[in-house]
């Protein structure tokens, strides 16, 4: 099985310089590596030209139109029997694609996601904010795990799919906010077979600190009213959880501003929730410190996430403003 990995790329040169390091020491050898520059003003030319002696690794340069149509361009050009797909700002395990082509040779999906980890080398923030993105307290353990609720669907930090399934479905028909979920639903309604692969795993950077970590969540949070509009049923009950708790916490500050009898209620809920976070990740990174970010991250998460939901449902789905 050969296989290319597609990478689109936006001013992160030294993003891609780490990730192609971990894929020269891959020891399953049979794939090219596709990166593809959308439209950077900081572009990684010299980077990647570095390791062409390392790799079979092409460079495309295109204007900017979006990581969703990049790996479209990408897959455009590709020439293997199965594509993977990585965001700039993963590491990548040694043995990741024998895993892949292990676990395909004895149960073949036609696209697959793993899970994301923290690398050692991440610092407590990046380790606190992987905790957040992968806790069942907080995403309920939907991103790369076997007990998440729902359907399994593939994110495009992790994911292959067969060169079948790109001849049949086609790419990304949006862009940006949540793209990967629309193409993930609509391969799905195609009768392909999907499915996690749990130990192909790679380590996700996310975000360096609680600013960029709370943007990028707002905009998750509004990618999944994006996604209701092309498949409405994927609007599940458990999307809904980063905004009830939000509210839940804005009406706690008003209880308590106000003495509402309620208030102490509240106080003891929320309390409860941080020592589960606390004591949960305590126990996953052996860090105190990590464990103390991780609260911090996981509300930012819920908040993020829920202001962004909450935004998006009043403007396209109440007022109809597109």
């Amino acid at each position: 099985m050969f296989f290319s990995i597609i990478i689109p790329l936006y001013n992160r040169p030294q993003e891609i310089k780490e990730l192609l390091e971990t894929l020269c020491l891959q020891t399953y050898k049979q794939f090219e590596v596709l990166v593809i520059e959308d439209g950077s003003a900081d572009d990684a030319a010299e980077i990647v030209k570095s390791f062409a002696d390392k790799l079979d690794v092409k460079y495309f340069v295109k204007p900017n139109t979006g990581q969703g149509f990049s790996r479209n361009f990408g897959f455009e050009r590709a020439k293997g029997d199965y594509f993977v797909v990585f965001d700039s700002d993963c590491l990548i395990p040694e043995d990741y694609l024998q895993i892949v082509h292990d676990s395909l040779q004895q149960n073949y999906l036609d696209a697959y996601g793993g899970p994301d980890d923290s690398h050692p080398s991440f610092t407590p923030i990046q380790k606190a904010i992987s905790y957040a993105m992968t806790s069942p307290f907080t995403t309920g353990g939907t991103r790369g795990s076997k007990k998440g609720i729902g359907q399994f669907h593939p994110r495009s930090f992790n994911m292959g799919l067969s060169r079948q399934v790109w001849e049949k479905a086609g790419g990304y028909i949006i862009t940006r906010l949540g793209e990967d979920i629309e193409y993930s639903i609509r391969i799905h309604s195609l009768g392909f077979k999907i499915g996690l692969i749990p130990e192909a795993k790679v380590y996700h950077k996310r975000r360096t600190n609680f600013i960029k970590f709370y943007k990028q969540l707002h905009f998750f949070g509004r990618a999944r009213i994006n996604v209701y509009k092309f498949f409405p049923k994927g609007l599940k009950l458990v999307h809904f959880f980063p905004a009830v708790f939000t509210v839940f916490l804005f009406f706690s500050l008003i209880a308590n501003l106000t003495g509402l009898p309620l208030a102490r209620l509240c106080n003891f809920i929320i309390a409860c929730y941080i020592l589960l976070i606390f004591f949960h990740s305590w126990w996953k990174n052996k860090s105190f410190k990590i464990a103390f970010l991780s609260i911090i991250a996981s509300f930012t998460l819920l908040i993020a996430y829920g202001l962004g939901f909450m935004q998006d449902f009043c403007k396209r789905l109440i007022l109809k403003i597109s």
